[in-house]
């Protein structure tokens, strides 16, 4: 693996391919104006076309200085501070005219807001993850502006004081436990994310000696910020705008889940007794070094460097080999649409899994308490 200086790092036409998202844009509002069969542009542009460009470009095994100062990022962070704006035009434009527009039937527009999930849930809930790590209080404040238009604010929350926290351990709703399918993984996630971001935010006020309705509580500024996108996309599309927002929301949520889903697929941290986990380490997540896509979703599958540095600029992340963390043999577009196959899925998957465990935790002849997420929760861990 080549270690890229910073000289090199901070060059414009490094920066450019990560701005690949933007492309999204000029497709939306064509599909939208055009409608036909050009409203499946979207998902095209994203699944299909950063699937073949994978397949042409291969892996990027190549990791930028660490030390990379921040002053040299400028170009990179640039694309995770403009999104916002654009894709706030881009949908309450959408929710606007498409209602009232007489070109397009009820199963084109149903499309193209599908494809307006994918623009919010691929990218946008993606930068919002990107950003919401950050310590500059806009970064966070356009992290919740994001997380609002899709109705799912209290992600912050979970991600933050849950799954960063208790990954791999049966305290993590988003570990996606060994042969458990996905269209089971989906419905449990649902039922447990958002009461487990609250009692964390309650936590942690209750060690602050404050009450769990306290004004300092994040979850009014979600609510607040959900509010505001409801009245906001009722007034410009009255109820079918609203009802087409909606549907994205719940596409973007989707596709967040799937890609929680194939990030920790079966792997789990050793149970040490006493309500102990081992600490996180590069092998607790799946890696993939596949290029382009790695490109459209800002390095997001050097997933296992994220979790072992989650204030890390996107950048800056580094890929591992084989030998230190575990590899999906294909991008998030390909995997995500094998976990809605749940048999293909297992046939890829699980082999990868029990190698893993062979690998990294051979002393373990009992899985039965971790597959099934039987071990204890960890200490101090609120429930």
């Amino acid at each position: 693996m080549r270690q890229i200086p910073v000289s090199e790092v901070q060059k414009l036409q490094n920066a450019l391919p990560f701005w690949l998202s933007l492309g999204m844009i000029p497709v939306a509002i064509l599909a939208t104006l055009w409608g036909g069969v050009w409203v499946a542009g979207l998902p095209l542009y994203s699944w299909v076309l950063f699937s073949i460009l994978d397949a042409i470009n291969g892996l990027n095994e190549d990791n930028a200085d660490p030390e990379t100062p921040e002053s040299s990022l400028t170009y990179y962070r640039a694309i995770t501070l403009i999104w916002f704006p654009l894709q706030a035009l881009l949908l309450f434009w959408m929710v606007w005219y498409v209602p009232q527009a007489a070109h397009l039937g009820g199963l084109e527009k149903l499309v193209l807001f599908f494809g307006a999930g994918i623009v919010s849930g691929t990218v946008g809930i993606n930068y919002s993850h990107e950003l919401m790590h950050q310590k500059p209080a806009a970064e966070r404040w356009l992290a919740d502006l994001l997380l609002a238009m899709v109705f799912y604010g209290h992600f912050r929350s979970e991600h933050l004081r849950v799954h960063h926290l208790y990954v791999g351990t049966p305290r993590d709703p988003v570990t996606a436990r060994y042969n458990e399918g996905f269209h089971r993984f989906f419905p449990r996630v649902l039922r447990h994310c958002y009461g487990s971001a609250w009692r964390a935010e309650v936590a942690m006020l209750a060690r602050k000696g404050r009450k769990p309705f306290d004004k300092s509580n994040p979850f009014w500024r979600y609510w607040g910020l959900q509010a505001g996108m409801i009245c906001l996309a009722f007034g410009l599309g009255g109820w079918q705008g609203l009802g087409l927002f909606l549907f994205q929301a719940v596409v973007a949520i989707w596709q967040l889940e799937l890609v929680n889903y194939v990030e920790h697929y079966g792997l789990t941290r050793r149970y040490l007794g006493e309500g102990k986990y081992e600490h996180v380490r590069p092998h607790h997540s799946w890696n993939a070094a596949q290029k382009a896509s790695n490109w459209l979703l800002i390095n997001l599958q050097r997933h296992s460097d994220h979790h072992f540095k989650p204030d890390r600029r996107f950048p800056l992340l580094q890929t591992y080999a084989a030998a230190e963390a575990p590899q999906m043999p294909y991008g998030y577009p390909v995997m995500t649409v094998a976990a809605m196959l749940p048999p293909l899925w297992r046939r890829i998957m699980n082999p990868r899994v029990r190698a893993w465990r062979r690998q990294y935790y051979p002393d373990i002849t009992d899985w039965k308490p971790y597959n099934k997420a039987l071990n204890p929760a960890p200490k101090g861990a609120p429930l």
